[in-house]
């Protein structure tokens, strides 16, 4: 286990809860985010469940800064028994020099796999198809945080040891900033697909610039923590 990954993620998630203005939801978004139950936080910590639903309601006062740091060396402790998926997403985003409110996930796969599996895992529809139809790996971005923070050369970055991959956009409306931002990359990915939409809301002119570009072209409305976890455990 990267440990390194590990002390960072800890304090990041402190820090956030800590400043918070509702220290409660933002201890309850990170718990969900590791996908772990109440009733398995409190058996972590040897308390009871009712003490972490008090906290996260906001029926208690905000926890001191001790009880958070007891809460999320639990989450990552919990994480670790599980394998450390959760700590070994952060590790990769950070090594890749991004930070996790943009990269929401980064991963090499063992062996190229069809497009089509990836498509069909997170529910997607493709709407132009690319030159190539296997990827070997997949990026997901937050499409606003990406496009108003990142530069060209990070926009490259993001391809992780190589351009044949799934670059996936999150939180996108028609999807014309993605497409256009991809214009000033080269190369492009393998694969581009717009989460949050459907065909019928895409961007009328977004089939042919990808065409032009020769990737291919998907979209889907999966819930986003649904299809992260599909990411995560594909392929």
């Amino acid at each position: 286990m990267d440990r390194d990954a590990r002390a960072h993620l800890a304090e990041r998630i402190a820090g956030e809860v800590t400043l918070s203005d509702d220290p409660g939801a933002t201890l309850r978004k990170w718990r969900t985010d590791f996908s772990v139950s109440q009733t398995a936080l409190a058996d972590e910590l040897d308390i009871s469940s009712s003490v972490i639903s008090d906290y996260e309601s906001g029926r208690r006062d905000s926890p001191g800064i001790g009880l958070v740091s007891r809460l999320v060396a639990g989450l990552l402790d919990i994480d670790e028994a599980r394998g450390g998926d959760r700590i070994r997403q952060y590790g990769r985003v950070l090594s890749a020099g991004f930070e996790s409110d943009v990269v929401l996930d980064l991963r090499e796969y063992a062996t190229t796999v069809p497009l089509a599996d990836l498509y069909d895992a997170v529910g997607a529809t493709e709407v132009a198809a690319g030159d190539r139809d296997r990827v070997s790996g997949h990026t997901v971005i937050n499409s606003i945080e990406a496009i108003t923070r990142l530069s060209s050369e990070d926009f490259y970055r993001l391809y992780g040891q190589s351009t044949n991959r799934v670059l996936v956009f999150t939180q996108v409306s028609r999807g014309e900033s993605p497409l256009v931002a991809l214009r000033v990359v080269n190369p492009t990915p393998n694969a581009v697909l717009l989460h949050g939409i459907d065909e019928d809301d895409l961007w009328e002119h977004a089939p042919a610039l990808a065409q032009r570009d020769g990737f291919s072209l998907a979209v889907t409305n999966q819930d986003t923590d649904a299809m992260l976890d599909e990411l995560r455990e594909f392929p």
